[in-house]
C-alpha cells in the first residue's frame, strides 16, 4: 500500500494528462480551457480524498483519464432531459406537468426555426395583437366576453386583483387561503398586488352570512379559490360560486374566481369528480375567472384570464402585462392546443394528459403484460399488480385512478431505483411496500419498448 505522500507524487500532471490521446476527441468538443478546468478540479479531488485518508485512490494516468473524459461526456448532457415518467402521476409538477400533443410541440418548433407573425398583422401589413388569435379561441370554447393569457396563473391573480382591487380590501375565505408549489401563498400574492386581505369564515365554514358582514367602504372585490391541491372534508360549509356572484353583483362588486386547474371539458369524462370546469366557472357569471394552461388542459404553462370585457381591457393596459407575458413558444402551443378542443373527441386523442386519464384500464393492463413479457425473455422476473395512479399537479387531491403497475422481483429497490434515475434515457419510478413499481398509466405504448431495455441494463449491470 502506497503512503500518503506517494500517493500525491504519483498523481499525473495536468499538461501530461490532457495530451492523452483516447482524450483529444472530447476535449476537442468540450473546449480546451473548460477540459483544462474539469482536469484540475479532478486532480484536485483526488488529491483531497488522498489527504482526507483514502488509500483506494486511482492515480495512474489512464484511469485518470478516464475518469477526466466520463466527466466531459457528462458535461454535455443538458440539465433539463427527457424522462419515462413510471410514476403514475399524471400532471408531475417536477417531470413539467402536461406533456405537450404532438400538434403543440410541432407549432413551437415551427415558430422556434424562424420567423413568424408573432406581432404582425398579415392582412393589414402592419404590426399586430401577439395574443389576439389565443383569445378569439378561448371566447369560443368557453363562452366568455373577453380573454387574455400570461405566463402563469399566480400572474394573472396577481395581475387581476392589482388592476381590479389596488389599496381596497379583497374579502376571501378563510378555507381557501391556499398555498401552492413553491411555497407561493395567496395571502402573498395579494399582498403584493396592493390589495389588502380581509379573511372571512373559518377554516371549515364560511357562509354568506360572513361575506356579508365583512362588505363595507373598503371592500374592493370578492375572491373566491378553488382548493384544487387539498380537500377540506367532514364538518364543512362553503358559500357556492353562484350564491357569491349574486351577492357580489347586489353590491356592484367584481367576484374574481381563481379556478387553479382548468379544465375546459367536463371531468368527470375522465373519472375525476368534485372539480369545476372553466365553461360551468364562466357560466356562473363569475367577472373574472383565471387558470393553469399546463395543468388539465394539457397545453404549455400560461396563465389565463377570462371575464367582463371591461375587466379584461383595463387588465391589458397594465404595465406588468409586458413583464408577464408569454414568448412565441408558448403561444404557439398553446394555440395548437386550444385548436384541438373544437372536436372534444379530437382533444382527448390527442392531448397527452387527457389521453392519459381517458384511457380504459384494460388498455393500461395490456402494457403492463407487454413490459413484463418482454422483461422475462430478459431474465428479469416481474409481475403486474392492481395499484392507483394520480391526477397530479395540484388537481384532484383525493381522487385515485385504477391502474396497473409491474414491478420486479428479487431486485433491492433503493439502488435500482437510483440507477434508473442515472440511465441514458433517466426512468423516474416509484418504491411502494419494498417494491420498485412502474406504473404504465403515464407510459406510451411506444416507450415499452425502451423502458424493457433500460431496466435490463440496470439490472444486468
Amino acid at each position: 500500500m502506497l503512503a500518503k505522500q506517494d500517493l500525491l507524487r504519483s498523481l499525473p500532471k495536468i499538461d501530461e494528462l490532457l495530451r492523452q490521446e483516447t482524450l483529444q476527441e472530447e476535449i476537442g468538443t468540450a473546449g480546451g480551457a473548460f477540459a483544462a478546468e474539469a482536469a484540475r478540479a479532478l486532480i484536485e479531488e483526488l488529491r483531497q480524498r488522498i489527504l482526507g485518508g483514502a488509500t483506494e485512490v486511482p492515480t495512474d494516468l489512464p484511469s485518470v483519464a478516464g475518469m477526466l473524459r466520463e466527466r466531459l461526456c457528462q458535461s454535455r448532457q443538458p440539465g433539463l432531459r427527457p424522462v419515462l415518467n413510471a410514476t403514475g402521476v399524471v400532471l408531475h409538477t417536477n417531470l413539467g406537468r402536461a406533456p405537450l400533443s404532438k400538434a403543440a410541440a410541432e407549432a413551437a418548433a415551427a415558430v422556434a426555426a424562424g420567423y413568424s407573425t408573432l406581432e404582425y398583422d398579415l392582412d393589414r401589413g402592419a404590426r399586430g395583437s401577439r395574443t389576439s388569435h389565443i383569445e378569439r379561441l378561448l371566447c369560443e370554447l368557453c363562452g366568455c366576453e373577453a380573454a387574455a393569457v400570461v405566463n402563469n396563473n399566480a400572474a394573472a391573480v396577481l395581475i387581476a386583483l392589482g388592476e381590479i382591487a389596488r389599496g381596497r380590501e379583497v374579502i376571501v375565505s378563510r378555507g381557501e387561503l391556499v398555498e401552492i408549489g413553491g411555497a407561493f401563498r395567496v395571502p402573498e400574492i395579494m399582498e403584493q398586488s396592493g390589495c389588502v386581505l380581509r379573511e372571512v369564515g373559518t377554516t371549515n365554514k364560511t357562509r354568506l352570512s360572513d361575506y356579508e358582514r365583512a362588505v363595507g367602504e373598503a371592500t374592493g372585490a370578492l375572491l373566491k379559490v378553488h382548493t384544487s391541491n387539498y380537500r377540506i372534508v367532514g364538518f364543512v360549509e362553503e358559500t357556492p360560486l353562484e350564491t357569491l356572484v349574486a351577492f357580489g353583483h347586489a353590491h356592484q362588486l367584481p367576484v374574481l374566481y381563481d379556478l387553479g386547474s382548468g379544465a375546459l371539458l367536463p371531468p368527470e369524462r375522465f373519472g375525476i369528480h368534485g372539480e369545476p370546469d372553466v365553461p360551468s366557472a364562466v357560466k356562473s357569471g363569475a367577472d373574472l375567472v383565471t387558470f393553469s394552461g399546463d395543468k388539465l388542459l394539457g397545453g404549455p404553462q400560461a396563465g389565463i384570464l377570462l371575464g367582463r370585457k371591461s375587466y379584461i381591457d383595463r387588465i391589458k393596459r397594465h404595465p406588468l402585462m409586458r413583464a408577464f407575458r408569454m414568448d412565441k413558444l408558448g403561444l404557439a402551443a398553446l394555440e395548437a392546443t386550444l385548436l384541438a378542443y373544437r372536436n372534444p373527441e379530437r382533444a382527448i386523442e390527442e392531448i397527452p394528459n387527457l389521453r392519459m386519464l381517458a384511457q380504459p384500464l384494460t388498455a393500461i393492463e395490456a402494457r403492463a403484460d407487454r413490459l413484463v413479457a418482454q422483461l422475462a425473455r430478459m431474465g428479469i422476473p416481474a409481475e403486474r399488480l392492481a395499484d392507483h395512479s394520480q391526477v397530479g399537479g395540484g388537481s384532484a387531491p383525493t381522487q385515485l385512478l385504477p391502474t396497473a403497475v409491474v414491478a420486479l422481483r428479487g431486485i433491492d429497490p433503493v439502488p435500482a431505483e437510483a440507477r434508473l434515475r442515472h440511465a441514458s434515457t433517466p426512468v423516474i419510478a416509484r418504491i411502494a411496500h419494498d417494491r420498485l413499481l412502474f406504473d404504465m398509466r403515464t407510459l406510451a405504448d411506444e416507450e415499452v419498448g425502451r423502458l424493457a431495455e433500460i431496466i435490463g441494463e440496470v439490472v444486468h449491470a
